[in-house]
């Protein structure tokens, strides 16, 4: 039926985004995305932490408010012809023979895969040490090994896949994930080339092979709901640039919300620090890199800012507080010698135990005007010393800045200050939505309405 179907027929797509914070859905109508309906509600899910390092969210609490906002949408627009799905990558749950979970969902915020455990070593420690490889606490694949070491596999496990893939299976009935190469990459442990699991790696720690979830490089439609496709679930990486690029060989894309991203297009995988080369779609690759403390950097100041004027006596809120940040911005005063802010407050995925530092301080540019920009300018510069790599390793430089997120959408002071630091003209893409639009696409596209070439303009 799916094949059938004709790019002449009007597109009209929900696009569905299960975040961390938030769930979001959209019915968009063409193949310019025009946003009929958005919705985003709080994601009310976490689970008490019985443990400092845990970050855990009950699936059952989200496939309620996915549901409940997905039956609307169909309600109201009844002609809609795919859906499509994304959400936050990395982290895991546990299903069973009947599909349904039999654990809660470990978020990609898990830090277990950093805990020594083992002889006084992480489970990261170990990859590095045992198969030389590069794994970052939160992924899927470090989680489960946890499990595997520490004998915390739960009972009756058959597979395990992202909270996307699963709301796919609830969706459709399926018992099996079936996985979208951007998905399962982000489980860690994957070769980008082969597209599939270092087999290896896994058979060096005893993982058993058939609980490996099915891996698809194309986006395809796994089954309906309501009569109606639904799409594989895709990375929200790879959702957000779908979503907003569409010019994808001259744009670089740069996202500051929780954390920091900066993503671009090749057509052949890098390897480099901090990089990481993750599946787009059959034999495209968004290189990626990311600020782990991106946008909290900001706040962290503020709260700094509002600690002091709580202890003054000053009544005071986050509104307020922010306010003065950006009046001091344009007060300041420049000086010869600039604050140098390392805002990398919580390491970083190479380097987890690197904390953040001001530097170059003199008795003439230490003012809160002058630390407020170097925060902002350090943030620009993580995102910025990632693309240096991926510019070098490509031999290719981008034209222009795409600026997603409400980091970047909301604070002009770090617009200009990213579109210094990059030397390209920044834009500030129009939808707030960008992820959940992604997957829109993605429906599209599995669908046979439109094509991923078209939409990015290769």
């Amino acid at each position: 039926m799916v094949n059938k179907m004709t790019a002449s027929k009007t597109c009209m797509s929900i696009g569905l985004d299960i975040g961390t914070t938030t769930i979001s859905s959209v019915f968009t109508v063409g193949k310019s995305l025009t946003a009929e309906e958005t919705s985003t509600l709080p994601n009310s899910s976490f689970l008490p932490k019985k443990a400092e390092w845990e970050s855990l969210q009950d699936p059952a609490v989200i496939a309620e408010s996915v549901i409940n906002q997905l039956d609307g949408m169909l309600d109201r627009h009844p002609d809609t012809q795919v859906i499509g799905l994304t959400g936050q990558m990395h982290g895991i749950l546990y299903t069973g023979a009947d599909g349904e979970p039999v654990s809660p969902l470990f978020t990609w915020q898990d830090r277990r895969g950093n805990v020594p455990c083992f002889d006084g070593k992480s489970v990261c420690d170990l990859l590095k040490d045992r198969c030389g490889v590069h794994a970052y606490t939160g992924y899927g694949f470090v989680t489960h090994l946890f499990h595997v070491l520490s004998g915390s596999v739960p009972n009756g496990v058959e597979s395990f896949c992202t909270i996307g893939d699963w709301i796919a299976m609830t969706l459709t009935g399926r018992k099996k994930p079936l996985l979208h190469s951007s998905n399962a990459a982000s489980l860690g442990l994957y070769n980008v080339e082969k597209d599939f699991f270092d087999v290896s790696v896994l058979r060096e720690f005893g993982i058993r092979e058939e609980m490996i979830p099915e891996v698809t490089p194309d986006y395809s439609c796994i089954g309906t709901y309501r009569g109606i496709p639904v799409c594989t679930a895709i990375g929200d990486n790879q959702a957000s640039f779908l979503g907003t690029v569409r010019q994808a060989k001259d744009t670089v894309l740069v996202n500051m919300g929780t954390g920091g991203q900066i993503s671009v297009f090749s057509r052949k995988p890098l390897s480099a620090p901090g990089i990481e080369a993750r599946p787009l779609f059959r034999d495209a690759f968004l290189l990626a890199g990311s600020s782990l403390c991106g946008g909290r950097a900001y706040a962290v100041l503020k709260d700094f800012f509002k600690a002091f004027a709580e202890a003054s006596g000053l009544p005071c809120d986050d509104a307020a507080i922010y306010a003065v940040m950006a009046r001091l911005l344009e007060e300041r005063e420049k000086t010869e010698e600039s604050l140098e802010v390392c805002t990398a407050f919580d390491g970083t995925r190479e380097n987890p135990g690197l904390r953040g530092s001001v530097r170059n301080i003199s008795v003439d540019n230490f003012t809160p005007g002058n630390l407020v920009y170097g925060v902002l300018s350090g943030m620009a510069d993580e995102l910025w010393q990632l693309y240096r790599s991926m510019e070098i390793g490509q031999q290719t430089s981008g034209k222009q800045l795409l600026a997603s997120g409400n980091g970047l959408r909301k604070n002009i002071w770090l617009q200009r200050i990213m579109s210094e630091r990059f030397g390209m003209p920044l834009t500030v893409t129009e939808r707030a939505e960008e992820a959940a639009c992604g997957a829109a696409v993605a429906g599209l596209i599995a669908a046979g309405l439109v094509s991923v070439e078209e939409m990015l303009g290769l």
